[in-house]
């Protein structure tokens, strides 16, 4: 399949942009200024300063002098090329490569249009929706890049050159047409060489003698004898699939569904490869140019639509589709290899190996959040509040037993927390200690279980802790830091037996 291109020119594209968001100044000459030289000129300038001889590059001074009622905003740094990146995103809804140049956004549409009737009405639909959001454009379709730049910006407005046919579609437009320096445009205007037909035929050891290399690189790359680099703003992800919709899509059932397509495709890919999906993001193109999206997550790789249907049907709930969604991209950002389960003779119990309680775990995490889930993995540290570490899924594994000798508390709190204590004598666990202001009597005691500091990292007190049963039958885990009546000595509670 030969390659694909439409480009759309701005010409106006400052003075549009400011038009739309000041409708009083539509029918006005206007025109954006910025400093040059300690002198403020014209950097843009809309159709009717134009027609009143008004242009890009004069002094504002002259410009007022010739409209005395003339609409003037400011340059701001980087303004163009964040409407030219805004528009090139937008138009990911017609195609998933779009890039930008100086002036206008560059679309590689290979294989794209006869979702939309064909390359006409194509290209219609998208001049007519830039129209109705404000912005004149040109803009044509090429099977070259340098072609469909040609002809948007000196062409008639809207034009499709046909396959292979850029060679003599480009012969009567003139040189500037192939994207050449404005010092080797003005010698070939010079030579009398003003159309692309009069030099083309050339030998190229002349071209190339008398205009440099240059001026025959933009001819082959605008012939398609030479491939042009294409970047896009965004690149396809390896596993992405989208769908556009005949029309736009409000209603929460109609996204439901668009999900469930979305995902029996990609998942029947993604298990093709042996891969199982992570994390996804589901983006909506609205008619109105904004982008939504949600994402999901899971404990364990997973190509199995209803699983994943049914994580996504907790947020459609949060999908605001406006006016409506006219397309839909659904991407696996995260994917993992999917281990094949041995089949067991005697099913048993599974553990964290269970695949019911993984997609459980991801629909708990789904309605209450994924941060309210924790699960915890043993690590070598006998100090209790660095005994263990928090794991990143349910996968995650070392080959570290958990240590629990004297049967410790399993409810630590995060940090021990002072208390005053009633002790008789050096050793002896206390009588009783008051705890947030509540009185506890100890009725049975064991310990003390001593734990000295890692003297190799840190400087600090030894701790001698016990276990304690107050008279209500409720058992505490209490630690002395220090020796008994040293200065530095106190009391503190650090966990809680169930």
């Amino acid at each position: 399949m030969a390659k694909r291109f439409m480009h759309i020119w701005f010409p106006f594209l400052l003075t549009d942009w400011m038009a739309i968001r000041r409708p009083e100044w539509k029918d006005a000459a206007m025109v954006c200024v910025g400093a040059s030289h300690g002198r403020m000129m014209v950097i843009a300038a809309n159709q009717n300063a134009n027609a009143q001889g008004i242009n890009k590059g004069m002094p504002l001074a002259d410009a007022r002098a010739l409209v005395h009622e003339l609409e003037v905003f400011d340059e701001k740094l980087g303004r163009k090329e964040k409407l030219l990146e805004g528009l090139a995103r937008w138009a990911i809804r017609y195609t998933p490569l779009t890039s930008t140049d100086e002036d206008g956004i560059l679309l590689d549409i290979t294989g794209c249009s006869h979702l939309w009737g064909g390359e006409a009405a194509y290209l219609k639909h998208i001049i007519s929706r830039l129209a109705l959001s404000g912005y004149r454009v040109k803009a044509a379709i090429a099977d070259t890049i340098g072609a469909a730049w040609a002809m948007s910006r000196y062409g008639k407005g809207a034009e499709i050159i046909q396959p292979y046919q850029q060679n003599t579609a480009l012969l009567a437009l003139p040189p500037a047409s192939l994207r050449i320096p404005g010092e080797i445009n003005e010698k070939l205007h010079k030579l009398g060489l003003n159309r692309i037909e009069r030099f083309i035929n050339m030998q190229r050891s002349i071209l190339r003698r008398r205009f440099g290399e240059t001026l025959l690189i933009k001819i082959s790359q605008a012939m398609g004898d030479e491939p042009e680099a294409f970047t896009p703003i965004d690149l396809i992800q390896e596993y992405e699939e989208r769908l556009a919709c005949l029309e736009p899509i409000r209603t929460a059932k109609a996204i439901e569904i668009a999900i469930e397509k979305l995902l029996e495709k990609l998942c029947q890919t993604l298990k093709k490869d042996g891969l199982g999906m992570r994390k996804a993001i589901l983006k909506g193109y609205r008619i109105d140019g904004k982008v939504i999206s949600t994402a999901i997550g899971t404990n364990r790789p997973s190509y199995d639509p209803k699983h994943l249907l049914k994580l996504f049907a907790l947020n459609i709930s949060g999908i605001a589709p406006g006016m409506g969604i006219e397309l839909f991209t659904l991407t696996a950002e995260k994917t993992e290899k999917m281990e094949r389960q041995q089949e067991k003779m005697w099913p048993g119990l599974a553990g964290l190996d269970s695949q019911p309680l993984a997609e459980l775990l991801d629909r708990v995490a789904g309605k209450v959040g994924k941060s309210t889930i924790h699960r915890y993995l043993p690590k070598a540290d006998y100090w209790p509040e660095r005994a263990v570490v928090q794991a990143k899924d349910l996968t995650e594994s070392n080959e570290i037993p958990f240590h629990n000798p004297l049967n410790r508390p399993i409810q630590l709190l995060s940090r021990p927390e002072r208390i005053e204590v009633t002790a008789p004598i050096p050793d002896y666990p206390p009588m009783l200690f008051i705890y947030r202001g509540v009185r506890h009597s100890i009725k049975k005691a064991d310990g003390p279980e001593r734990l000295e500091r890692a003297w190799w990292l840190e400087d600090g007190e030894h701790r001698d802790y016990y276990t304690v049963e107050d008279e209500k039958g409720n058992r505490y885990w209490l630690f002395r830091s220090g020796h008994y009546a040293a200065e530095n000595s106190a009391w503190f509670i650090h966990g809680f037996f169930a």
